[in-house]
C-alpha cells in the first residue's frame, strides 16, 4: 500500500509540473491509500521511546509509528556533545519504570544513557516503528473524520509526506534543537578566540592546555567546568549570580548492595522508590523551610572548600531552593577542581568582550583561548510545528493544560512533559500509562474522540511553570497555562499523580467524549 501511495504521489507531482488537470478520482485514490495509523508519536527521544514501549504492552492491537526529525534516537542525549554531559538526576528515577537501570553509576554520562536507550529499543523491538529524518511541519485535526493528518518533510528523499492517525503523541521535549540562548554581548565581534554555545559543540573544538571561560552557573556550566579542568590550563566560570549546587554520590551504595542480593527488577524498584521519596522530602522541606535547606547546602560546600573560601559570594543564590532547579555535582567534582587550583569561580557581570577575552564590570580583565556561553536554552513547544483543529490554527499559549498531559479543546492528543522538581521520566511514565488507559477506555465505549473542555471560566490562569530560571521566564508567554484547581493544576508531586493518572476513573466532568 505504501508503494502504491508513493506511485500516486509521483504521478500527481508529474501532472502538476506539466500543468495538467488532476481528476477527482486521482485525489480519491491518494486519500484512500494514504498511510493510516492508530497512533503517531512525534519524537524518538526519552519520551517517544517510553510511549512506544507502553503502547506495545498496554495497547498491543494498535498500529503506530514514530517520526523523528534527526537521524538517531535519544533526543537531548544524542544532540548534545559537550564534554562531560551527564544526567543531573539519579538514574534509578530517570530510567524507565519497566526497564531496570543495571549500570554502576547513579549520575550517568550521556554515552551510557544512550546505551540504555538502545537496549530498550532493541528489547522492546521499537526500531522498526521509527522513521528517521522526518521533520514534522503541521498536524491538523478533522472533527468530521475524527482523525489527525500529519504533514512532514522526508529529509532523506527531499519530498513532502503525510499520514493520518486517530491519536497523536507530542514527544518533542520543550526546547529548540536548532539553537540555544546567547545574550547580546557587547564587543563579541572583537574577540579573536573561539566562542561557542554548548548546544553547538563539535568534535574539532580543542581546549587542552588552554585558558577557558565558561559563562553561566546552571547545570550545563557546572557539568562543563570540572570536565574541562582535567585538561585545560585553567577554567574561569563567570556567573552573574550563583546557583544552588548539591553534591550527590556518583555510585549509590544502597542500589549496589541490593542489586547483589535481589533480582534486577526488585532491586530497581526499591532503589527507584528510595530516591523518589528522598527527592520528594527534599523538595517539601525546601518549600517549608528554605532558609534551613539553604544553610545546609552552603554548609556542605564550606566543609569541602574550607573556611577561607568565600562561599557567601560565590555559592549564595538570591532565590530560595527550588525556585529554580537544584544543580547536582557527582562526588563534589566541581569543588575538587576549585581546590586543585584548576578552576576559579568569578561572580561578576561581563561589561564587554575584548580581543583576547572579557572585561568585567569590576574592571578586571580575563583572557581566554576559548569562551563557552552556557547561558541557557530556548523553549519551543511541540517542536515548533503548526497545529490546526478544524482548520483553525491553535495558539498553545492561550490554552490550559489538563493533568499536565492534554491541552484544552484539542482532541485525541497528548503532550508528554516531565517534572521540573524531579526526574523527567517519572512524569513521562505516568503520562504514557494514562494515555494507554484513555485509548482503551475509548475503545471499550466506542468513542471516536475526547477533549478536555473548560466549563468553569472562573478558574484562575497561572504560569505553567513556577520557576524563576531565565530560560523559563523568557518563554512564559509562549507556553500553555495551568489553572488554580485540579485537573487544570499541576501537582509536581509523583505520589499524587500516580494515584490520579494510574487509578482514578478516566471519565470525569472535564473530558468530553464523542
Amino acid at each position: 500500500m505504501a508503494n502504491i501511495h508513493k506511485f500516486l504521489i509521483w504521478c500527481l507531482r508529474l501532472k502538476c509540473k506539466k500543468r495538467q488537470n488532476i481528476t477527482v478520482l486521482e485525489v480519491y485514490f491518494i486519500i484512500l491509500y494514504m498511510e493510516h495509523f492508530d497512533i503517531i508519536i512525534i519524537g524518538a527521544g526519552l519520551s517517544g521511546i517510553d510511549a512506544a514501549c507502553h503502547f506495545k504492552k498496554y495497547c498491543p492491537d494498535k498500529t503506530f509509528m514514530i517520526l523523528e526529525g534527526r537521524d538517531n534516537i535519544g533526543g537531548t542525549w544524542d544532540l548534545f556533545k559537550y564534554p562531560g554531559i551527564r544526567s543531573d538526576s539519579d538514574m534509578h528515577t530517570f530510567s524507565y519504570s519497566f526497564k531496570p537501570w543495571n549500570y554502576s553509576k547513579t549520575i550517568s554520562d550521556a554515552n551510557t544513557i544512550m546505551d540504555y536507550l538502545r537496549e530498550t529499543v532493541e528489547e522492546y523491538d521499537i526500531g522498526k516503528y521509527i522513521r528517521f529524518n522526518q521533520w514534522v511541519e503541521a498536524a491538523s485535526w478533522s472533527s468530521e473524520n475524527n482523525t489527525w493528518t500529519i504533514r512532514w518533510q522526508d529529509k532523506k528523499k527531499g519530498m513532502e509526506r503525510s499520514a493520518t492517525c486517530n491519536f497523536l503523541m507530542f514527544c518533542t521535549g520543550y526546547y529548540d534543537y536548532d539553537e540555544g540562548y546567547t545574550p547580546e554581548f557587547e564587543g563579541l565581534e572583537k574577540y579573536k578566540g573561539r566562542f561557542i554555545h554548548p548546544q553547538k559543540w563539535t568534535s574539532d573544538i580543542t581546549y587542552e592546555n588552554k585558558n577557558v571561560i565558561v559563562i553561566g552557573s546552571g547545570a550545563t556550566a557546572i557539568t562543563l567546568v570540572p570536565t574541562l579542568a582535567e585538561k585545560t590550563n585553567h577554567v574561569y566560570m563567570i556567573q552573574r549570580s550563583p546557583s544552588y549546587i548539591l553534591s550527590r554520590p556518583l555510585y549509590d551504595r544502597f542500589a549496589k548492595i541490593i542489586h547483589k542480593i535481589l533480582p534486577d527488577k526488585i532491586a530497581h524498584f526499591l532503589s527507584r522508590w528510595k530516591n523518589i521519596l528522598l527527592s520528594m522530602y527534599l523538595y517539601r522541606v525546601s518549600r517549608k523551610n528554605p532558609k534551613a535547606v539553604s544553610n545546609y547546602i552552603k554548609g556542605q560546600i564550606k566543609k569541602e572548600l574550607g573556611k577561607d573560601y568565600d562561599v557567601d559570594t560565590h555559592f549564595s543564590p538570591k532565590y530560595n531552593p527550588w525556585d529554580e532547579r537544584l544543580c547536582v555535582v557527582p562526588d563534589n567534582d566541581l569543588f575538587h577542581s576549585i581546590k586543585d587550583g584548576k578552576c576559579s569561580i568569578i561572580t561578576d557581570h561581563i561589561d564587554a568582550f575584548t580581543e583576547n577575552g572579557v572585561q568585567l564590570k569590576s574592571g578586571k580583565k580575563i583572557n581566554a583561548d576559548l569562551i563557552v556561553s552556557a547561558t541557557g536554552l530556548k523553549l519551543k513547544l511541540v517542536g515548533g510545528m503548526k497545529v490546526f483543529v478544524d482548520n483553525q490554527k491553535i495558539d498553545p499559549s492561550e490554552l490550559m493544560t489538563y493533568k499536565g498531559i492534554m491541552l484544552q479543546n484539542i482532541p485525541n492528543a497528548a503532550t508528554i512533559a516531565g517534572y521540573t522538581n524531579a526526574s523527567w521520566t517519572l512524569k513521562a511514565d505516568l503520562a504514557c500509562s494514562y494515555v494507554c488507559r484513555l485509548i482503551n477506555y475509548m475503545d471499550k465505549h466506542k468513542f471516536k474522540s475526547c477533549q478536555p473542555v473548560l466549563k468553569n471560566e472562573e478558574i484562575k490562569r497561572e504560569p505553567i511553570i513556577d520557576f524563576s530560571s531565565g530560560y523559563i521566564q523568557r518563554s512564559l508567554d509562549k507556553l500553555p497555562k495551568q489553572g488554580d484547581e485540579f485537573p487544570w493544576k499541576l501537582h509536581q508531586n509523583y505520589l499524587k499523580d500516580m494515584l490520579i493518572l494510574k487509578y482514578k476513573k478516566i471519565n470525569d466532568d472535564v473530558l468530553e467524549f464523542k
